[in-house]
């Protein structure tokens, strides 16, 4: 069976995350990130360091208070907020984290002590770490609460009062900050959606849109990887396959991360194949179905059901074959390479197909008509109907 330390071996730690309405989750992280959107909807801001505030926001109570001098208005700068639903892939909800040992550093809220232990994995502590004294270490809170509030009233040059309402947070808060009122800025959704076509238009064809597009500043950052027209493969009888590397989104050249999402129909299979520069890491959406892995020797590693919210890791060169069950089966992967590429075992592409019948015949001592039927019996290219067979028949 695999390893029960497989996702510390792919270097690449998952975490999921539950989000009530209207809620904030403010936060840095020491690893790159993947996220893609299981359920729901809402709002996503990643901030670039040193790039200008393109967002300019005027409050109500400063619409109110305007007296016709434009020159008085106060407005609230900030960079630009993306809106995200369910099937968007983000960088920056499930994660995947490059890193053996992931930490998230809190910028608002009272993390409490289980929620710290699930997010950030237990940490062994001496009273003497870094000259702080164990009380202090009880405390926590999030990042600002650690300074002091003198010296962080002068760092933003404002009264104490303010600094201290920030370090002492509620207990009851905890790491995800409710915000019954947050109002800013943020595009028209049509706007989005065209901006989004165009890029997508461009990209395909390889059109540099005005050749500054894709600077650091204003990169893209998400990809609505679930949309059936987004399909890079499609089965009528089988189901469709999507992926996102670092062609389609330039930003995961950095990450030397990418991602696939796949649509099964019901007893559909993916054609056995092995991933020959990645580790894969599944996680099942919805539905349910039979994965089988191969190890290097030969022999079987894991045969059995998965299920909705399931993770299996694939290590780099393991064969895979994933069959799905009578209500379908849907799942993301991600991929530990930018341009991840995978070597199928079956189908119209496949490594078999591609052999001379006569080596087919002398490595596995079979006859011309059983190689023929080996190599031509499915035309499909990986995603496969139940059953189907090619109606090409040999003599």
């Amino acid at each position: 069976m695999l390893p029960k330390n497989s996702l510390s071996l792919a270097g690449v730690p998952p975490l999921g995350m539950r989000s009530a309405q209207r809620a904030l989750l403010p936060y840095y992280s020491n690893t790159p990130q993947l996220i893609y959107i299981v359920q729901g909807s809402g709002v996503h801001s990643t901030i670039f360091p040193g790039c200008a505030e393109t967002f300019e926001t005027e409050s109500p109570l400063d619409r109110r208070a305007r007296s016709g001098d434009r020159g008085q208005r106060s407005l609230d700068r900030h960079q630009k907020v993306r809106r995200f639903r369910r099937e968007i892939f983000l960088h920056c909800l499930l994660e995947l984290l490059i890193g053996h040992t992931m930490m998230k550093f809190f910028l608002a809220g009272n993390p409490q002590r289980g929620v710290q232990e699930q997010v950030l994995g237990r940490q062994q502590e001496t009273g003497s770490q870094y000259g702080r004294r164990g009380s202090e270490q009880e405390k926590g809170g999030n990042m600002l609460s650690g300074f002091d509030a003198q010296v962080l009233s002068e760092a933003f040059n404002v009264d104490v009062e303010v600094i201290r309402k920030i370090q002492e947070q509620a207990p009851e808060r905890g790491v995800i900050v409710q915000a019954e009122n947050l109002r800013f800025l943020l595009p028209e959704a049509k706007e989005e959606e065209e901006e989004e076509e165009e890029r997508e238009w461009h990209s395909r064809r390889g059109i540099p849109l005005n050749g500054l597009e894709e600077t650091f500043c204003t990169m893209k950052l998400r990809e609505n990887i679930g949309h059936p027209t987004r399909s890079d493969l499609y089965n009528p009888r089988g189901g469709r396959i999507s992926t996102v590397n670092s062609n389609t989104l330039p930003v995961l050249n950095w990450l030397q991360l990418s991602a696939e999402r796949g649509t099964l129909y019901n007893n559909a299979i993916v054609a056995p194949h092995w991933n020959m520069n990645a580790h894969s890491i599944i996680y099942i959406i919805r539905g349910s179905g039979r994965f089988q892995v191969v190890g290097n020797a030969g022999k079987s590693v894991f045969d059995d059901e998965v299920r909705q919210g399931q993770l299996i890791v694939v290590p780099q060169n393991f064969a895979i074959v994933k069959k799905a069950g009578e209500q379908g089966l849907d799942y993301i992967a991600f991929k530990t390479n930018d341009n991840a590429m995978i070597s199928p075992l079956a189908g119209r592409l496949s490594a078999i197909r591609a052999m001379p019948e006569e080596v087919l015949m002398n490595s596995y001592q079979i006859s011309r008509q059983e190689a023929k039927s080996l190599k031509y019996n499915r035309d499909e290219l990986s995603v496969f109907g139940p059953g189907a067979r090619s109606s090409r028949q040999y003599a």
